[in-house]
C-alpha cells in the first residue's frame, strides 16, 4: 500500500483556511486604520497577530493532517491485509508469467500438485488455458471431489498482476442437479394394436392379454420410480421427473421390447407407443409435449418412443417394419375427406418432393386425375424434368386432358395460389425439400399424402394429412384414394401406368415394403390399363448411366463388416442421384450385406441413399443426419465433402450400434 506524500482533492484546504480569511480582515483593518486614529496601533497588533496565528496554523495542522491520514491508510492496509488472509475464499495474487504473488490462507489450503513451485500452472496445470487468454476469464475446476469455478482477473492499476479466485460452487451444483432430476416430466402411452392384438386371441385368454400388457408397462415405470395412471384400456398416462427420464432414456425404454414379447397364443404381437414431454415451462406444457410426441410415434407406425422438449425431438426404438394394416377403412374415410375439402376450392395444385422420382410424379398424376373428375382446375408443380421421369413426363403431356399448362414451375403456381386453391403434397410430409416451399407457407389448405415416417420437420396445419408408413408409396395410397373418391373415377392407362411406376420403383419391383394392399393396388392398375412392358421401358439405363452405376459397386468398402460405404461419381451422367440410388439397391444382393449407403456428389451437397432389407432401420441413421425416409429405403443431404460425410456416417454407425439403437 503507498501513503500519500501529498494532500490532493478538496482535503488539500483545510490547512489554509486562514489564509482565505486574511484579504477580509486584511480589508477590516485598513477601514478600522483610516477611520479611527485611536485604533491603528491595534488593528496593526491584530493583523500581525492574525498573521502569525494563519501561518503557524498552516504548519502545525498540515503536518497534523498528513500523519492522521498516514495513520489512517496504514490501519487499513492493515486492515484489508488481514481481511484478504482470513477471507474464506481462496484468492492469490501471479504476475504476467503466472508466479505466485501473494496467497491468503484459505488458498493455501486448496489442494495442489506443485509440480512446478510457485506457479499457478504447476499448482494446477488444468488452468494452463487462463493465462494465455486476454481480459477477464473464468472455468470450472474439479478437485478433490469438489468444484471450484476459477475465476483470473487483470488488475488495470497494477501492472502484471492478476487476482486468482476459487469459488467452490458444489453444493450449488449439487442443488441444482437436484432441481433438474425432480423437474416433473409426463408421458402418454397408447397400444398400438390393442383391438387387433386381442382379436388374435382365444376369448378366455383375452383378459390375460390386456393384464399382461398393462402389468408389464406398470411395472416398468414403477420400477423407474414413475407413476401409472391407466386412462383407458388401451390409454395410459405416467408422471415421472427427470430423474426417472435419465434412466428410461439410458435403457432406451427397453418396455417396448417387453411388451412385443408378451405372447400367450396371440396371433398378433402387441406394440406400444411413449410420447414424453419434458423441459416445458409448466404440466400443461409438458403435456401438450407428450401429445404432440404421441401422435409423432403413431404417425411413424407406432412401436417406438419419442421425447419432445422445446429444442426438438429425441427418437427410441422404431427398429422394424411395421405391420401392414389390412383394414381399408382408414382409406375409405380419407377419400370421402378429401372429396369434400376438394368440392370447396377451385384449383388444385399438386406437387412433390425435390428432383422428383416415380412415386412422386405417378401420385401427382393419380391426383391430377381426382380433381379433373371433380370438375376442378388442376396443375402439377415441377421445377426439373429429371432423365428418372423424362419419358413418363413425355407420355402424360401427350394425354388429351394434360394440356400446356398442366405442368406450372414455382413462380407460376405461386400466381396461382388464392383462398380457393389447394394444395396438395405428395410423397414427402416437410416443407424445406418440397418443389416449392414458399407455396405451402403461403397456403391456407394443404393436403399432405406420403407414406414416409414422420420426423420433427413434418409440416403442421394441413387440413388433412394421410401419412402411412406402412404403404409401400405414396402412389398405393392414392391408389387406395382413387378407388373411393367415386365409383365412376379410373385413371387413363397412362396415369396408370405412372401409379404403377412409383410402386415398382418404391419396392425395388415388389421386394420391399410389399403388403397385401401393395398388390391390390398393383391390380387395379392393371385392371385400369397399365401395361408392364411400357412400365419396364421406363427404368432402362442409358449406358452412361450403366457404366457409373458399375464404377459404384466396384468402389464399395465394407464397413463393421455388414455396411456397404460406396461412391458415386457420376459426373457425366444426367442425374448421378438416381445411379446412386440404383446402386444402392443393388448392393443389397450381396450376401452378409445388412445396410448399403451411397454416397453422390451433386450441385454443391453430398446425397446419401441408404437401403437395408430387414435387419437395419437405415431411417434411424439418416434422421441422426438430418435426413430421413423410410425404414428401408432413407436419405440425406450434407454440405461437406465426400470424406467428411463418409467420415460422419461411419462414426454415427458406429456410435448406434454401441447404443444398440440399430
Amino acid at each position: 500500500m503507498k501513503y500519500p506524500k501529498q494532500i490532493k482533492g478538496g482535503m488539500r484546504f483545510i490547512p489554509y483556511w486562514p489564509l482565505f480569511l486574511l484579504p477580509v480582515v486584511f480589508l477590516l483593518v485598513a477601514v478600522v486604520y483610516l477611520s479611527a486614529e485611536s485604533a491603528r496601533i491595534a488593528v496593526l497588533v491584530f493583523l500581525c497577530v492574525f498573521a502569525a496565528f494563519s501561518l503557524v496554523w498552516m504548519v502545525i495542522w498540515r503536518s497534523r493532517l498528513m500523519h492522521e491520514l498516514a495513520g489512517l491508510f496504514r490501519l487499513f492496509d492493515s486492515a484489508q491485509d488481514e481481511q484478504f488472509r482470513r477471507f474464506p475464499i481462496p484468492y492469490a495474487l501471479i504476475d504476467s508469467e503466472g508466479a505466485y504473488f501473494w496467497k491468503n490462507e484459505a488458498y493455501k489450503e486448496l489442494p495442489s500438485s506443485e509440480n512446478e513451485a510457485g506457479t499457478l500452472v504447476g499448482s494446477y496445470p488444468q488452468l494452463a488455458g487462463l493465462l494465455g487468454a486476454e481480459g477477464d476469464v473464468e472455468t470450472d475446476l474439479e478437485l478433490d471431489g469438489r468444484l471450484y469455478r476459477v475465476q483470473l482477473i487483470r488488475l488495470e492499476d497494477k501492472e502484471h498482476l492478476s487476482s486468482v479466485i476459487f469459488l467452490d460452487e458444489t453444493e450449488l451444483s449439487q442443488a441444482r442437479q437436484t432441481i433438474r432430476e425432480q423437474r416433473p416430466v409426463i408421458a402418454q402411452i397408447s397400444v398400438d394394436n390393442y383391438d387387433e392384438a386381442i382379436a388374435s386371441t382365444e376369448t378366455v385368454r383375452r383378459p390375460l392379454l390386456s393384464a399382461l400388457i398393462e402389468r408389464r408397462i406398470t411395472k416398468y415405470f414403477l420400477t423407474n420410480g414413475g407413476i401409472v395412471n391407466k386412462q383407458d384400456k388401451d390409454k395410459f398416462t405416467v408422471f415421472m421427473n427427470a430423474k426417472c427420464l435419465d434412466r428410461v432414456r439410458e435403457d432406451r425404454f427397453s418396455v417396448l421390447e417387453d411388451v412385443k414379447s408378451i405372447n400367450i397364443g396371440n396371433e398378433v404381437g402387441a406394440t406400444i407407443s411413449i410420447g414424453v414431454g419434458e423441459l416445458g415451462e409448466d404440466l400443461d406444457a409438458n403435456s401438450q409435449f407428450a401429445v404432440t410426441a404421441l401422435d409423432l410415434c403413431l404417425g411413424r407406425g407406432g412401436d417406438q418412443a419419442i421425447i419432445k422438449g422445446p429444442e426438438g425431438f429425441t427418437f427410441f426404438g422404431g427398429k422394424v417394419e411395421h405391420n401392414d394394416k389390412s383394414t381399408k377403412v382408414k382409406a375409405r374415410t380419407m377419400a370421402h375427406a378429401l372429396r369434400k375439402i376438394i368440392n370447396t376450392k377451385e384449383r388444385v395444385l399438386v406437387m412433390g418432393h425435390k428432383i422428383p422420382d416415380a412415386d412422386a410424379l405417378g401420385a401427382a398424376a393419380g391426383f391430377y386425375r381426382i380433381g379433373k373428375a371433380l370438375g376442378k382446375e388442376v396443375r402439377i408443380v415441377t421445377e426439373s424434368d429429371t432423365s428418372s421421369i423424362a419419358y413418363m413426363l413425355e407420355k402424360l403431356r401427350e394425354e388429351p386432358d394434360y394440356g400446356d399448362d398442366a405442368f406450372v414451375s414455382c413462380e407460376q403456381a405461386l400466381e396461382l395460389l388464392s383462398p380457393s386453391t389447394m394444395v396438395v403434397l405428395v410423397d414427402l410430409n416437410s416443407s424445406p425439400r418440397s418443389e416449392c416451399p414458399e407455396l405451402l407457407e403461403r397456403s391456407r389448405s394443404t393436403v399432405i399424402v406420403d407414406h414416409h415416417r414422420q420426423g420433427g420437420a413434418t409440416l403442421q396445419g394441413a387440413v388433412l394429412s394421410y401419412i402411412e408408413p406402412y404403404a409401400s408409396s405414396a402412389s398405393e395410397l392414392v391408389t387406395e384414394l382413387i378407388q373411393y373418391i367415386s365409383d365412376d373415377l379410373r385413371p387413363t392407362p397412362t396415369e396408370a401406368d405412372a401409379l404403377y411406376a412409383g410402386i415398382i420403383v418404391d419396392t425395388d419391383s415388389f421386394l420391399t415394403k410389399t403388403g397385401v394392399r401393395t398388390f391390390e393396388a398393383a391390380a387395379y392398375l392393371r385392371r385400369c390399363g397399365a401395361d408392364m412392358a411400357r412400365v419396364r421401358k421406363l427404368f432402362r439405363d442409358g449406358m452412361d448411366d450403366f457404366k457409373a452405376k458399375a464404377d459404384t459397386v466396384s468402389s464399395v468398402e465394407i464397413f463393421e463388416e455388414s455396411f456397404a460405404i460406396g461412391r458415386c461419381m457420376a459426373e457425366d451422367v444426367e442425374n448421378p442421384t438416381v445411379v446412386g440410388a440404383q446402386a444402392a439397391n443393388e448392393l443389397l444382393d450381396v450376401r452378409g450385406i445388412k445396410a448399403s449407403f451411397v454416397f453422390t456428389p451433386y450441385d454443391g451437397q453430398i446425397y446419401i441413399s441408404a437401403r437395408s432389407i430387414d435387419e437395419v432401420n437405415v431411417q434411424l441413421v439418416m434422421e441422426r443426419l438430418g435426413g430421413g425416409g423410410h425404414l428401408s429405403v432413407a436419405g440425406a443431404q450434407l454440405v461437406c465433402t465426400l470424406e467428411e460425410a463418409i467420415s460422419l456416417t461411419k462414426e454415427t454407425i458406429k456410435q448406434m450400434l454401441e447404443e444398440g439403437a440399430i
